[in-house]
């Protein structure tokens, strides 16, 4: 299970840092640095406090639960049918999302952004960022996340399946729905923005990868 799960993992995070990957990184950094600085998202915070709590509360219950069980009901029904294209993509969706949460933590515990105030407070912190080391932690802070484990295993199932539409805009949905949540209730609208980006780098990669696996199986 490890060989199909890590199928070329390190080869997959050597390509996020190379050629147009690299540039795409330096894109959504240099966009969070004009976000932040224009005050962009302090404004998106103070237009979108109105929002009912439900809709941010399931994106982080939906963010959290169907990358944990999708994977694993693929690989049951896979197995079942003994579908070897839905055990490959079951594999690909685990290694995104892995990939998704590993690279955003790790931007996290360099960062340590700060992150959205107490709604009483009204007091801007949108700016505050503590470089070094473990500073901010490594679970709140900017790339979100949430954004980027959902753009991973989404956009990776994409991918892996060019004709079926449902499936393709399926997955688009889920994640910017699981996105705009994070944005609207406990994200900053940059953090959502970058997880796009790096979300979206990882899924590409990695289902490219598993594509190409899943045509030396048949």
């Amino acid at each position: 299970m490890q060989k199909t799960i890590f199928y070329n993992l390190f080869k997959n995070i050597a390509s996020l840092y190379k050629g147009k990957n690299l540039l795409w990184q330096f894109f959504f950094i240099f966009l969070t640095f004009v976000l932040v600085m224009r005050g962009f998202d302090w404004y998106y915070f103070e237009a979108t406090r109105g929002i009912s709590v439900s809709v941010w509360m399931w994106a982080g219950i939906l963010g959290f639960m169907v990358p944990v069980f999708l994977p694993l009901l693929m690989l049951a029904f896979g197995f079942y049918k003994k579908n070897k294209r839905t055990i490959n993509s079951a594999y690909a969706i685990i290694q995104a999302g892995l990939l998704g949460l590993g690279v955003s933590s790790f931007y996290k515990v360099f960062t340590g952004r700060v992150g959205l105030p107490h709604i009483a407070l009204s007091i801007d912190t949108s700016k505050i960022f503590q470089f070094g080391f473990l500073r901010g932690g490594a679970f709140q802070g900017w790339p979100s996340s949430h954004t980027s484990v959902a753009f991973a295993i989404s956009i990776a199932l994409f991918t892996l399946y060019p004709e079926n539409k449902i499936i393709r805009y399926g997955a688009v949905i889920y994640a910017l729905y699981i996105g705009i949540g994070a944005s609207v209730g406990f994200h900053w609208f940059s953090d959502f923005v970058s997880g796009i980006v790096l979300g979206s780098m990882i899924g590409i990669v990695v289902g490219k990868s598993f594509l190409e696996r899943y045509k030396m199986l048949v």
